[in-house]
Parts: C-alpha cells; sequence; structure tokens
C-alpha cells in the first residue's frame, strides 16, 4: 500500500513537441509496482497547453481545479472545469488548452507502462 500527498510527489517538465506550460507529477505508477495503471496529474499554466496528438491506448481525466478546453478529433473545443470527467478513446486526437487567467490541474489515469 501507498498513500502519498501531491505536495510530495516531484514536479517535471515534460518535453514534447506541441507542449507548452505543462507540469508533470506520478503519484502513483510503476516505480510504486502498479500492475495495469499509472496516475499522473497535470498542470497546465495559463496560455499552456498539451500537444494534439492521438495514441493507441484511453486515459481517463478528472479535472481537479481550475478551467479550460479538450479539442476533439474534428477541431472542436470543449469547455472543462473542476469536477469534470473526459474520457479519451483509443487513437483518438486530443488536446488540453488553458486559455484562462489560473492554472488547469487535472488527473490523468493510463496504463502503467505510458505514464
Amino acid at each position: 500500500m501507498k498513500i502519498t500527498s501531491l505536495a510530495d510527489v516531484p514536479v517535471t517538465q515534460p518535453q514534447m513537441e506541441g507542449m507548452q506550460g505543462i507540469q508533470k507529477q506520478v503519484p502513483v505508477g510503476v516505480a510504486d509496482g502498479t500492475p495495469t495503471m499509472s496516475l499522473r496529474v497535470f498542470t497546465v499554466e495559463p496560455g499552456g497547453h498539451t500537444p494534439y496528438h492521438s495514441h493507441p491506448w484511453e486515459h481517463i481525466n478528472y479535472i481537479l481545479d481550475g478551467a479550460g478546453v479538450v479539442v476533439d478529433q474534428a477541431g472542436d473545443e470543449h469547455p472543462i472545469k473542476a469536477g469534470d470527467y473526459a474520457l479519451v478513446l483509443p487513437d483518438e486526437k486530443h488536446q488540453f488548452r488553458n486559455p484562462s487567467g489560473a492554472p488547469l490541474r487535472f488527473i490523468c489515469l493510463v496504463p502503467r507502462d505510458k505514464e
């Protein structure tokens, strides 16, 4: 068993083409011996965004703080806010954007080896 506080989890700044203003934390993942899933927390700074991309696995997202938009396969923007969930299916093109003036923070649950 592992119990941790997000405040105690190291913050990294992932480097990926098309990404801007992103911080990542992995409170539960491969290093903890998870058999199937990893839980990541992303913070998107005001004006920041993830790449507009796709991959062959799903991920489930829960918005912790702030507000923003998720861009879907067709390029349409869908508003998101604290308390919302977003499911991204395998191979579905997507992007998280933060056009607001406050950080957007969300949990992202993925298969363990996609941490």
